[in-house]
């Protein structure tokens, strides 16, 4: 039990600010379908934090801190690019947008989450708390856990907020994050 409450604790507030928090405002910005994002960041999580109680050192140790931080970083600078492209979804009536399928917006959440989250210090800690407490199950349930208590108010504010904010000032900042979170990942890591 000590595994689980330290996991969980650590990791929700690892969590505070982090791109992935980011990430799930502007899923839910942009979507405004809740539940498929919660959902999507919860089995995208289990599946990262894992891999990475039982893999991560392995994937660490192939690709190496520096190629990491590389893509991670170019990846959110080009994420800031993509995002100031309006789509033809947000050209449409905000009724169109919630004709989104529940399992494209599920599938985005959990290839997005995913990928964040590889390399991140949540996934970092995972291994090291999974090593330290050997205790993988209680590691993997608490780290999850920590993240769905950072990410899940995101998700909610994020869709609140979207209902508020025109399109544009929400893309522009969401762009903004994302630049300014590669070139932290760039140049601070």
């Amino acid at each position: 039990m000590e595994a689980f409450l330290l996991s969980t604790g650590l990791v929700a507030l690892a969590e505070i600010g982090d791109k992935t928090q980011l990430l799930s405002f502007v899923l839910a910005a942009r979507y405004r379908r809740p539940l498929p994002i919660i959902l999507g960041i919860l089995v995208a999580t289990l599946a990262n934090h894992g891999l990475a109680a039982y893999l991560g050192h392995l994937i660490a140790s192939l690709l190496g801190p520096e190629a990491l931080q590389w893509i991670l970083g170019l990846g959110f600078i080009a994420m800031a690019a993509w995002i100031l492209i309006p789509d033809k979804e947000e050209e449409l009536a905000a009724e169109d947008n919630q004709a989104t399928t529940f399992w494209k917006i599920f599938n985005l959440t959990l290839v997005l989450f995913f990928l964040a989250e590889m390399g991140d210090k949540t996934q970092i800690a995972t291994i090291a708390l999974a090593a330290e407490l050997q205790s993988v199950v209680w590691v993997i349930m608490g780290t999850t856990l920590g993240m769905m208590v950072a990410n899940v108010p995101a998700v909610l504010v994020g869709e609140k907020l979207a209902t508020r904010l025109p399109g544009n000032v929400i893309r522009r900042l969401a762009a903004l994050g994302f630049l300014l979170t590669g070139l932290a990942i760039l140049l601070f890591n």
